[in-house]
C-alpha cells in the first residue's frame, strides 16, 4: 500500500525478474573471462552489422505518436488500479511489447509501400517504452488516489474533519501543480548518471529485464515470438473488454451485477469475501509473485475474517454505537489506523534497510575506487578497460559519447525550484515558500538515495519519503495553520521528485544496455512526463465527474489511500488524540509485528524466506476487504496450473495473457465513464438475496 503503489509495484517487478537478472550476471562474467563460449553469449555481436542512430534520429515522430496512444491506454489502466485498490504491477513488459508491435506494423506497411525512410531500431523501441512509463507514472506520483484526493471535500466530509481544511479539486490547478513539481527529479540525478551506471555498475533489475526484452525483440527469433505474444495479448484484450461490456448490462443499481456475486454465501459477502469476476485483478495476480497474492489474502482473512468482527462486538464499549459507518472514531478508525501502522512499520524497516545498504554500498564503492586509483601509464591500457567484455566496452563508449552538461542539469533544477517556490504557495496557501525551499534543499540527496537504493534492490521508496514529508511539514505548519493540507501538498512535492529520479536512472540503465543515448532517454522522459501532466489529470477528471461515489468506502472506486493519507496528515498535526479507544495499543502491536516479520524474512535462508508474508501487502485489504485478493489468487492459481502443464509456454505467454486481461478491462473504463457522464443507465439489476428476504420481497410485490 504505501509503498502503496510504487514500492509494491517495484517489489512485484523485482521478484519476477530475479531469475533472468542472475542469468545476465552470469553471462557478463563469462564474457569477462574472454573464452569462446563467452563470444557466443555476446548480445552486441548479434547487432554488429547494424548502425546505431544518433540521439536525434532515435527521437522520431512515429515513436512519440505511438507513445501518446499507449500513454492514454496505460494511464486509464493505472488510474483504475489506483482508484480501486492501489496495487499497480509493473507494466514495462506490456509497454515494450505494444510499442514494438505498433511501430513494426507501421514500418511494415511503409516498407511494402516503398516509402520507409528509417528502419525501426531497438533504440527507438527504448524511447517509446521510456516515454510511456514516464507518462503513466504520473498517474501514480500525481496522487490521484492518495494525497491529492485526500485534500478534497469528499474525503474531508467522510473523515468528519472539514475544520482542518480541504481544497476543492479543479483540473486547472492540478495540471499546473504537476507541471511545477514533476520535472525537478529528472534534473536532480542527471549529473550522477555515469556514477550510477558505469562506476557503481548498479543492476536496476527492472531496467535490465526491460532492456533484454527489447534486445530480444530485435533478433529474428525474438521478433517471431513477439508476434505470437502480441496475438495472444490481443485475444485476451478483446475477451477482457467484451466481458467488462457484458457485465455492465447487469449493474443498474447499488450492489448489482457479477461484481456483487456472493460466491461463498451471503454472510461471507457481508465481510467482503467473494469473487467479483474482475479480469483486471486476475491479470494482476498472474503478474505478481505468488507470495504477494498470498500475503494480500492472508491480510484479508486476518482483518475481515477475525479482527473486525471481534471489534464490532465491542460496539458501545470501545466506540459509540451512534457513529456513522465512515467516522474515524468508530470501526472505520480501527481499519484505517491499524493499516497505517502496518504500512509505517514496513516502510520504516525497508527505509532503514535500503538506506543502510546504500551507505554501505557507497562506502565500499568509494574505498574500491580509491584503492585502484593508479593512473595507467601510456603504453598500458587502463586496467579497468582491460577487464571489460566486448559488450561493456561498446555500451560504455556510446553511453559516454552524448553527454548532458552538468551546468544544464543544475541550472534547470535551480530555475524550476525558483518557479515552484513562488507558484506552490499560491496553489496551496497553507504551504509556505520556506516549507518548499527546505524540501528542495534536501530533495537531491533523497532522490539520489532512492535512485541508488532502487538500483540495488529494485525497491523504490517514493511513497515512504512522501509520508516523511506529511509528518514533518504537517507538524511544522501545525493544526491551526492548515497543517493537514500543507502536509499532503508537501507529500506530493517529495513523491514527484524521488519517484521521477529513480524512474530516470532505471531508464538510463535500459538505454545503456540497448545502446540508446542518455540524451534521447532524458528527452523521452521529459516529453513523457509532460504528456502525463496533461493526460493523467484529464483521465482522473473523467472518473471524478462520471462516478459520484468515487472515494466512498464500498463503492466501485473506493480510492482507499485518499482516506489513509488524510488520516496520516491528521495524525501528524493532532497526535494520538485522533484515535478511538484501544486503537493505539493495536497500532503498536501491528507496527512491531511488521518490523519483526521483515526481520525474520531477512534473517532466514532464502528458500524459506519466500514463504514469509509481506506486511505491506497484508495491509492493503485491512481497509478495502479481501475480494480483490481472491481475484488475484485465482490468477496465481491459473498461472501455477499452466506452469505445471507447460512451463516454457507459460513463461513465454503468461505476461501477454495477463497484460491482455489488464489492458482490456482497463480500457473498458473509458466507454463506461462516458456512459455514466451521459446518464445512460444499464437496463438490468442482477441482485442476490437470501431465501427469507426473497420471500418477503415477493410478498410485498404481490400485495
Amino acid at each position: 500500500m504505501a509503498q502503496d503503489h510504487d514500492e509494491v509495484e517495484n517489489g512485484f517487478n523485482s521478484s519476477r525478474n530475479d531469475d533472468g537478472h542472475h542469468h545476465h550476471d552470469k553471462k557478463d562474467k563469462n564474457e569477462g573471462e574472454g573464452g569462446k563460449e563467452a563470444e557466443e553469449f555476446s548480445v552486441e555481436r548479434a547487432f554488429d552489422g547494424k548502425e546505431v542512430p544518433s540521439w536525434r534520429k532515435q527521437l522520431t515522430i512515429r515513436a512519440f505518436v505511438v507513445s501518446f496512444v499507449l500513454s492514454v491506454l496505460f494511464t486509464f489502466i493505472v488510474m483504475k488500479l489506483n482508484l480501486t485498490t492501489g496495487i499497480i504491477p509493473s507494466l514495462n513488459v506490456s509497454a515494450g511489447l505494444l510499442g514494438f508491435f505498433f511501430v513494426k506494423t507501421w514500418t511494415k506497411f511503409l516498407e511494402n509501400s516503398r516509402i520507409l525512410r528509417q528502419p525501426f531500431t531497438r533504440q527507438e523501441n527504448t524511447v517509446i517504452q521510456t516515454c510511456v512509463v514516464a507518462s503513466s507514472g504520473i498517474a501514480f506520483s500525481g496522487g490521484f488516489g492518495s494525497y491529492l484526493l485526500g485534500m478534497s471535500d469528499r474525503i474531508a466530509l467522510q473523515s468528519e474533519d472539514t475544520n482542518l481544511g480541504y481544497k476543492n479539486l479543479s483540473l486547472t490547478w492540478i495540471i499546473g501543480f504537476l507541471f511545477v513539481v514533476s520535472f525537478l527529479g529528472l534534473f536532480s540525478v542527471v549529473p550522477l548518471r555515469k556514477v550510477m551506471i558505469i562506476d557503481f555498475k548498479l543492476t536496476y533489475p527492472s531496467g535490465t529485464a526491460t532492456a533484454y526484452l527489447i534486445n530480444s525483440f530485435h533478433t529474428p527469433e525474438g521478433a517471431r515470438l513477439a508476434k505470437k505474444q502480441v496475438r495472444t495479448l490481443g485475444k485476451f484484450f478483446s475477451f477482457s473488454f467484451l466481458w467488462g461490456f457484458f457485465q455492465w448490462f447487469f449493474t443498474a443499481g447499488d450492489n448489482c451485477g457479477f461484481v456483487s456475486f456472493p460466491t461463498f454465501g451471503l454472510k461471507a459477502y457481508e465481510y467482503r469475501f467473494y469473487f467479483d469476476f474482475s479480469a483486471i485483478y486476475v491479470g494482476v495476480g498472474m503478474i505478481c509473485p505468488y507470495i504477494i497474492n498470498i500475503s494480500v489474502l492472508l491480510g484479508g482473512i486476518l482483518s475481515w475474517g477475525l479482527m473486525w468482527p471481534l471489534i464490532e462486538k465491542r460496539k458501545g464499549d470501545w466506540y459509540s454505537a451512534d457513529l456513522s459507518p465512515t467516522s474515524l472514531q468508530g470501526l472505520q478508525g480501527y481499519k484505517v489506523f491499524i493499516s497505517i501502522a502496518l504500512i509505517l512499520g514496513d516502510g520504516l524497516y525497508n527505509f532503514c534497510k535500503v538506506l543502510s545498504r546504500t551507505l554501505v554500498g557507497l562506502f565500499y564503492q568509494v574505498r574500491t575506487r580509491n584503492a585502484s586509483s593508479d593512473l595507467p601509464v601510456a603504453e598500458n591500457s587502463s586496467p579497468e578497460t582491460a577487464k571489460l567484455s566486448y559488450d561493456d566496452q561498446r555500451r560504455t563508449r556510446l553511453f559516454l559519447k552524448d553527454q548532458i552538461p552538468t551546468w544544464f542539469a543544475i541550472s534547470g533544477y535551480v530555475a524550476i525550484a525558483i518557479v515552484s517556490i513562488i507558484v506552490l504557495p499560491h496553489i496551496f496557501h497553507q504551504l509556505k515558500c520556506y516549507h518548499v525551499l527546505v524540501i528542495y534543499l534536501f530533495a537531491p540527496t533523497l532522490a539520489f538515495c532512492n535512485a541508488y537504493g532502487c538500483g540495488l534492490t529494485d525497491w523504490s521508496l517514493a511513497s515512504t519519503y512522501g509520508k516523511l514529508a506529511i509528518f514533518m511539514i504537517g507538524a511544522w505548519a501545525g493544526s491551526s495553520h492548515g497543517g493537514v493540507l500543507a502536509g499532503l501538498a508537501a507529500c506530493g512535492v517529495m513523491m514527484n521528485i524521488v519517484s521521477t529520479a529513480s524512474d530516470l536512472t532505471q531508464d538510463f540503465k535500459t538505454g545503456y544496455l540497448t545502446l540508446a543515448s542518455p540524451r534521447s532517454m532524458f528527452v523521452s522522459q521529459v516529453i513523457g512526463t509532460a504528456i502525463g501532466c496533461i493526460v493523467s489529470p484529464c483521465v482522473f477528471w473523467l472518473f471524478y465527474k462520471a462516478f459520484d461515489d468515487l472515494g466512498v468506502p464500498g463503492s466501485e472506486y473506493a480510492a482507499p489511500f485518499a482516506m489513509v493519507y488524510r488520516s496520516m496528515a491528521k495524525l501528524g498535526v493532532e497526535g494520538f488524540s485522533a484515535l478511538p479507544k484501544n486503537c493505539l495499543l493495536l497500532c503498536y502491536v501491528h507496527f512491531g509485528a511488521a518490523i519483526v516479520i521483515n526481520l525474520i524474512r531477512d534473517s532466514i535462508r532464502k528458500e524459506w524466506a519466500r514463504f514469509i508474508p509481506l506486511p505491506m501487502a497484508m495491509a492493503i485489504p485491512f481497509y478495502l476487504g479481501p475480494y480483490f485478493a481472491i481475484d488475484m489468487c485465482v490468477g496465481s492459481l491459473l498461472l501455477f496450473i499452466w506452469e505445471k502443464i507447460d512451463k516454457a509456454k507459460a513463461d513465454a505467454f503468461g505476461p501477454a495473457v495477463a497484460s491482455g486481461l489488464i489492458c482490456g478491462d482497463g480500457i473498458w473504463t473509458l466507454p463506461s465513464s462516458i456512459l455514466a457522464l451521459a446518464k445512460v443507465q444499464p437496463p438490468i439489476c442482477m441482485k442476490f438475496l437470501s431465501r427469507r428476504t426473497n420471500a418477503r420481497v415477493d410478498k410485498f410485490l404481490g400485495s
